[in-house]
């Protein structure tokens, strides 16, 4: 009974167009124009790479697009038993008419140059739109994006803070943001301006978020006018700061974000607990991973001093889950958001799903977003989760609680796309 009430539920929940709510697409070159933009993803090279494949094989310079799938595809083999190769598989059926279940030595050319005859056609960006049913894509833009050249109101604005708050060390990050601003900060008060510039601009043209990845030993806190104004003043003269001295500038400045968020009606979006070059000779995007010791007490003073602005909140392994599923509970303006990276995997997502469902109010729950490069993988990402949650739908409230398949389906759509237009704004 499960199973048949599940596909019911499904049946429903795919004519549901979607909104998606973060994404990394380049709105000036959205779509893949070759295989070689789906196949390089950082998820098949660095599988690729894990299973034997040498990096300079990967990322050798010059290297034609068909020979960079040529390489890749010998090692499809190891990784066929993973949530990612049914991904790339499902793309293939879907965009390409591939209609073998393994891409393989034998029939990759064919599948490769029936891709590039697809992708080449004017409207191949909006062939992929429309059968992936997107009605909105959200971007990742640097916060000197001028935000010109696209369509704001489809491809909409995310103003990502990670380099302000984490790299105003770095001369090049300081001179983007006096060149943006027209701001030369020398004091606490001339950097908040510099950040009010950048929400005005971003508000103006549509943004809907403010967003950062976060490692997991930041903790936010207020910093004292006088230690603000002293090392804002001393990190824009050009003198390197001491370790203590950029802590106290991150969490500056990461404050100062949110009381801007709390000014500009923004929600803003923590993605917590990442540590980058783990793996130092990992392939590109492919050396980052997380570790147990994040925990969101470290974000007790933020949740406390801003209840007017909404945190979505997006972690990476089931133990923060669990957490963010209790912060959720408690907090109004604490929000579930996705199952990022390494929770993207349907063990994880089931799990961590069942959770929030069961814990969190229903208003609160953002449920998917695809995290994606290329447009083509909208499609397959948000179909895994779509059966995922139709299957927990099905078994914890039909079957076990007596709800009906109408009302199952209504949690559903709350969590895939009707929240995402209440917590981030309307479409």
């Amino acid at each position: 009974m499960s199973q048949q009430v599940a596909q019911e539920i499904l049946t429903e929940l795919e004519s549901l167009r979607l909104i998606d709510p973060h994404t990394h697409i380049n709105p000036l070159s959205a779509a893949s124009e070759t295989l070689a933009d789906i196949m390089g993803y950082h998820y098949y090279t660095e599988l690729a790479h894990s299973a034997g494949l040498a990096k300079d094989q990967i990322e050798e310079p010059g290297i034609s697009p068909k020979e960079k799938v040529g390489r890749l595809v010998p090692w499809l083999a190891t990784i066929e038993n993973t949530a990612q190769y049914s991904w790339l598989l499902e793309m293939c059926q879907a965009f390409f008419d591939f209609t073998d279940d393994r891409i393989t030595e034998d029939n990759w050319e064919s599948l490769y140059d029936a891709s590039l005859a697809k992708m080449q056609a004017p409207d191949w960006e909006q062939q992929v739109l429309e059968q992936s049913g997107l009605d909105q894509v959200y971007l990742t833009n640097d916060f000197d994006d001028p935000l010109t050249g696209f369509d704001t109101a489809f491809y909409v604005p995310c103003l990502r803070t990670d380099d302000l708050v984490f790299h105003l060390g770095r001369s090049e990050v300081r001179e983007r943001l006096q060149q943006c601003t027209d701001v030369t900060p020398g004091s606490s008060a001339s950097l908040k301006d510099a950040l009010a510039k950048l929400f005005a601009h971003f508000t103006r043209n549509g943004v809907h978020a403010c967003a950062i990845s976060l490692p997991p030993s930041f903790a936010p806190r207020a910093v004292a006018a006088g230690t603000a104004d002293a090392v804002v003043a001393k990190v824009f003269s050009g003198t390197e700061l001491t370790e203590s001295e950029t802590d106290s500038l991150s969490c500056f400045v990461f404050w100062s974000l949110a009381e801007m968020c709390a000014e500009y009606k923004l929600p803003f979006d923590l993605m917590i607990g990442v540590n980058r070059r783990v793996f130092e000779a990992g392939v590109f995007q492919g050396q980052d991973l997380y570790d147990k010791r994040v925990s969101l007490i470290q974000y007790k003073a933020l949740f406390n001093a801003f209840p007017q602005v909404t945190f979505p909140v997006s972690v990476l392994s089931e133990t923060s889950n669990q957490e963010l599923v209790s912060y959720s509970w408690i907090f109004p303006n604490v929000v579930t958001n996705g199952h990022w990276w390494y929770s993207n995997i349907p063990v994880f997502i089931e799990n961590d799903t069942r959770a929030r469902l069961q814990a969190v109010p229903k208003t609160k729950q953002i449920g998917y977003y695809s995290d994606m490069y290329k447009l083509e993988f909208a499609l397959p990402k948000f179909a895994m989760y779509r059966r995922i949650l139709s299957k927990v739908l099905a078994g914890d409230f039909v079957v076990d609680r007596g709800w009906s398949v109408e009302k199952a389906v209504e949690l559903g759509e709350l969590v895939l796309r009707g929240n995402v237009e209440t917590i981030f704004g309307p479409a």
